[in-house]
């Protein structure tokens, strides 16, 4: 039946429903009104008056019995899907790439989740609650996205069947530039991920209300649980283990949301939180502008939008590899549209959830803690409602749903990563194993060992300056651009070398790093917005012009020898 059985995937829609179904009917009005209201002490110590209209307590509780059981069951069944999964024999094929047989619905579902992360779950609701909804232009850029990778990236990438989406670029600019790409996309994920589990596993402590003395500690084993958790279904079932759990994953995410929203929609008897004006907090965001300074501007979120998600899908493994896992053009077609409509789904749903947010607080349903102030700590609010708001079992479900959030990028960071160095550097060396069984090990014990080091890595951020911690942040994504104009180069450029597209690398990186700390190195604070388009102009004009003088100069000595 391919990648998933059907039987399989009956199976899961169906736990999938009793489980949300059960969580539904423990978080019903009759279970939610059995709460009882308290005056309460926020997390900071201030003390709330009593808040009589919510039938919950206004202080951080933590989670039940029933909490911890929901979150522990979801956790031990991934890691029995890793063991199912490890049962069969895999070959590299099918470890990295399912042997090219997914089902288009679940390598879609499966790049989205990969995508996303605990911090940008959380921080969607406070951009809607402290900016305003210009963050949802984003969507604009999606349908542009969707044709120029459609019709242009996937088509001529699909003709060529690989492991390592770097291996494209040998053929084209040689070994250099193959090598520069996989590193740099190493590189890439293994900041990203070990920053994104510590940064998830601090909010995690903030979420359960975790006192202040005891959140070190907490932040440790969250961050190891999780992250061994994540390290042992990846390394024994691989990519398809990955991607049924991505699956898992986007369900409570979604569910998450909708019940977030529920929940508030509940609490002030309907609708009422929904903003029928332009809100006083909110920025003023101009259409366009050409002051670089303005943090954003509808246009400027647009191209941002645009350029990310092109960049990402041609440049980066997790979505070739997605790609290369489905059948033939059109189901990976088909999948990267699958990605972007789950995307701006559950982008809208978050950007819902901070106006409901918003309007629960304004309306005096429920006090903030003294400190708070809804503008300036926006992104707070959620964790906050979270930790002192939901009712039991609808509590256990959005922790699920925030630890998929996280352990879904370190999954799909471990394969992909896995998958490049093995095809990138031990398969291209000729190494060689005595049998499949042993060459299977090899690769579960190299997906456990990098997993480990990343786990490693992202305990000890938390040790690390906190500026060196803010550069690791911002220049994790400064790459990303300069690794799709590889690929451009390779297939779209006429005329490129490896001389000019690695200049052009270079170019790139270093305009991507002006721009992201223009305020710390020319105290003019450039927007975010401005990176990714810049850093891909620069690149792929210096590129082209040093690859045409290369080119030049190379003739010209070809001709002297000539003569």
């Amino acid at each position: 039946m391919g990648f998933v059985s059907a039987n399989r995937i009956r199976a899961f829609v169906t736990a999938t429903g009793l489980t949300v179904g059960l969580l539904l009917s423990v978080g019903s009005p009759a279970c939610v009104a059995g709460v009882t209201t308290t005056a309460a002490t926020a997390s900071d110590g201030a003390e709330l008056a009593t808040a009589s209209l919510p039938p919950r307590a206004a202080h951080p509780r933590g989670l039940s019995v029933l909490d911890w059981s929901i979150v522990v069951s979801y956790m031990a069944g991934l890691i029995l899907l890793g063991w199912a999964c490890s049962r069969a024999r895999l070959s590299a094929s099918e470890y990295f790439t399912g042997n090219a047989a997914v089902n288009p619905g679940i390598a879609g579902i499966s790049l989205f989740t990969s995508l996303l992360s605990t911090v940008t779950y959380l921080s969607l609701p406070g951009e809607m609650i402290g900016k305003g909804p210009v963050i949802l232009a984003w969507l604009l850029g999606l349908p542009v996205a969707y044709l120029v990778v459609g019709y242009v990236i996937i088509p001529t990438y699909m003709r060529h069947r690989v492991t390592s989406a770097y291996e494209l670029l040998e053929a084209r600019l040689g070994l250099s530039a193959r090598l520069v790409g996989a590193t740099l996309f190493i590189l890439l994920r293994l900041m990203w991920m070990s920053v994104v589990t510590f940064i998830g596993a601090t909010a995690m402590v903030a979420v359960l209300g975790v006192p202040p003395e005891q959140r070190d500690i907490w932040c440790v084993g969250i961050g190891v649980v999780t992250g061994l958790a994540t390290i042992i279904y990846t390394s024994l079932g691989g990519l398809k283990a990955v991607m049924i759990a991505d699956l898992a994953q986007s369900v409570l995410l979604l569910s998450g949301t909708v019940l977030v929203i529920a929940t508030v929609t509940w609490s002030m008897g309907g609708l009422s939180w929904l903003p029928t004006t332009w809100h006083r907090g909110w920025d003023t965001q101009p259409f366009a502008s050409f002051d670089p300074t303005i943090r954003t501007t509808v246009l400027g979120t647009i191209l941002f939008s645009t350029v990310w998600s092109i960049c990402t899908a041609g440049g980066d493994q997790l979505s070739v590899q997605r790609f290369m896992s489905t059948r033939d053009l059109h189901t990976a077609r088909r999948a990267y549209g699958i990605s972007l409509i789950a995307a701006a789904v559950v982008m809208t749903m978050l950007a819902v959830v901070g106006l409901a947010l918003m309007g629960f607080f304004e309306s005096g349903t429920a006090p903030l803690p003294e400190n708070f102030d809804l503008r300036r700590d926006a992104d707070r609010i959620f964790p906050h409602y979270i930790a002192c708001y939901l009712p039991t079992g609808i509590a256990g479900l959005i922790v699920a749903a925030l630890l998929a959030a996280q352990m879904s990028g370190l999954d799909s960071g471990l394969n992909a990563i896995t998958a490049v160095i093995w095809t990138d550097w031990i398969e291209r060396t000729g190494v060689r194993f005595p049998s499949e069984p042993a060459r299977a090990w090899a690769m579960r014990g190299m997906t456990f060992t990098i997993g480990v080091a990343v786990l490693s890595v992202s305990l000890l951020v938390g040790r690390i300056d906190s500026n060196f911690l803010e550069l690791i942040q911002r220049t994790a994504n400064l790459l990303t651009p300069s690794i799709f104009a590889l690929f451009v180069f390779a297939f779209f450029i006429p005329g490129a070398n490896a001389v000019g597209a690695l200049t052009g690398t270079a170019f790139g990186i270093t305009a991507a790093v002006l721009i992201a700390f223009s305020k710390t190195l020319f105290s003019y604070p450039i927007s975010f917005q401005w990176i990714g388009i810049t850093s891909l102009l620069v690149n792929l004009v210096m590129g082209t012009i040093v690859s045409r003088l290369y080119s030049a100069v190379f003739r010209t000595r070809e001709a002297m020898v000539d003569e």
